[in-house]
This record gives C-alpha cells, sequence and structure tokens, in this order.
C-alpha cells in the first residue's frame, strides 16, 4: 500500500485503485480530454496528399454526447491543429474545442476562472509528458491504460482501456452512472 492507493496487477496492465476514488467521479462537472492518444489511439496515417488522419471509437463520441446533454462541461484540448478534429467534435456538438495550445495548465487555469469553476470539479484525462502539469492539478486525474508510465504514476485512476478504444466512455460513464444521468435518449442521433 503506498499512501493509499494500491496496486493491482490485470493482466500486463497495472490499475492504481484508490478505497475511495468513487468519490472523486462523482464531484465532477467538468470533463477535459486531450486528443492524441485519448480519443484517439496515438497514431498518425499519413496520406499521400500530405493529410493526417486519425481515428476515433464511436463510443467515446455517445459518451461525449450524453455528458453535454447532462449539462457537464466537455472540453477538448490538444498542443496540435486538425481540421478534421475539429470537424468530428462540431459533429458531436462540441463547442469547447482548443486545439495548438501550448500551455494546457495555464489554459485551463484560465478557463476555470472564466467559468467559476475549481480544480476539483475537473476529471482530465492525459497520456503523455505534455499533460503531466494539468493530471498534477485536477481533482480526478486519470489516463488510458497505455500512456506512459510518469502519467500513471499521477493518476488517481489509470481506465482498463487504451487510448482511441473507448477509455473516455469509461470515464464518463462512470461519472455519469454514480450521479444518475446515465441516460440515453433519441435525442442524441449522431455519434
Amino acid at each position: 500500500m503506498n499512501g493509499g492507493i494500491t496496486k493491482k496487477n490485470r493482466g500486463s496492465v497495472i490499475v492504481n485503485v484508490s478505497m475511495n476514488v468513487f468519490e472523486y467521479f462523482k464531484e465532477i462537472t467538468t470533463f477535459v480530454f486531450d486528443v492524441d492518444g485519448v480519443l484517439t489511439d496515438g497514431r498518425v496515417l499519413l496520406l499521400e496528399n500530405g493529410l493526417q488522419a486519425r481515428q476515433m471509437h464511436v463510443k467515446d463520441g455517445l459518451a461525449l454526447q450524453m455528458a453535454l446533454q447532462n449539462g457537464y462541461n466537455v472540453v477538448i484540448i490538444s498542443g496540435g491543429y486538425s481540421e478534421p478534429l475539429l470537424n468530428r467534435m462540431h459533429y458531436l456538438d462540441i463547442s469547447e474545442v482548443y486545439l495548438a495550445t501550448k500551455d494546457k495548465k495555464e489554459f485551463l487555469e484560465k478557463y476555470l476562472g472564466e467559468k467559476g469553476l475549481n480544480w476539483n470539479e475537473v476529471l482530465f484525462m492525459g497520456d503523455d509528458l505534455p499533460d503531466l502539469d494539468v493530471l498534477q492539478s485536477a481533482g480526478l486525474p486519470c489516463c488510458p491504460a497505455d500512456a506512459i508510465n510518469e502519467v500513471k504514476k499521477a493518476c488517481k485512476y489509470i481506465s482498463a482501456i487504451n487510448g482511441g478504444y473507448g477509455c473516455v466512455r469509461d470515464v464518463i460513464e462512470k461519472v455519469l452512472k454514480l450521479n444518475d444521468h446515465w441516460n440515453f435518449t433519441t435525442q442524441i442521433t449522431s455519434r
């Protein structure tokens, strides 16, 4: 036992489990997600025309829409820039998409101040070194199963699911279910 956190081995995935981790999920009002390695699997397909293609999971898309429908803030933040990503997020009705953001923590501190939110309300999911500053501030720092070790050490919750394969759905579903907001309606038409 290390600081109230037990490490359990699930096959090749080490998961940090806290006795009270679900208490953190219940307090969340704001979801913030990195893109590459979280909403995508981190791979980039280089096309002959110079475009770079990424792949996203429809289960993540549905969960993002359910979070919005239930009044949660959903923020997408990335150091990179991609028009197709913007199109996908707008298709899902996510308006708070911030790309080419070099200092994510500084940006989010300003965002939270403008919205009157506190860090303890924020679930942030990241997977690599540029995400560490935000993970160390967020009330509920999370990562996919295939995040780098430094990120895993900074997280209160490590999804058993890899980036791009439904890890976003995993954390959103937990928050919504704990708050009795897991209620699909036919108003959600696109994924």
